[in-house]
């Protein structure tokens, strides 16, 4: 199946434990995500929590289309407070596959450096439309974490 790889790095106003807390809570990623809709179905267990993201997608400016998402979600503090990762699968009708993960590093003055890191697998004539989605997410998301969490 083919793959891509998209990653970015940006720097938070906030420590990383304050950017862990954030990123291991579900219900944070309703706009962080600019196309996810809703996050049910929650079932947590140590640091590994399952749940259904809805997102929505609007074709040709018409017709929106919900997709229904399993996420799989997991937190890693063992190197508190020298850094800390959150990341973990999604899997998406259509045969969409990706993982995902945010590397939280200290950088200055209470400040995280994170990178954001995004591993997509599509059956062939998906991929292009998935890595373009997933690209607009992932820049927004930068800007509206930092927004969230303080500008850094």
């Amino acid at each position: 199946m083919p793959s891509t790889e998209l990653s970015q790095t940006y720097e938070i106003g906030a420590t990383p434990e304050t950017v862990l807390s954030h990123l291991a809570e579900p219900e944070n990623y309703l706009g962080l995500s600019p196309l996810l809709v809703e996050v049910r179905d929650i079932r947590r267990a140590a640091d590994v929590t399952h749940y259904t993201a809805v997102e929505r997608f609007r074709f040709l400016g018409l017709l929106d289309h919900d997709n229904a998402i399993r996420v799989t979600l997991r937190t890693d503090r063992t190197r508190l407070p020298d850094g800390a990762t959150v990341g973990g699968d999604v899997t998406s009708p259509g045969g969409v596959r990706m993982r995902y993960s945010f590397a939280l590093a200290p950088h200055t003055a209470g400040t995280t450096r994170v990178t954001d890191t995004l591993h997509l697998q599509a059956p062939f004539g998906l991929l292009r439309f998935a890595a373009r989605q997933a690209a607009a997410v992932q820049t927004a998301r930068a800007r509206i974490l930092a927004e969230r969490l303080g500008p850094a």
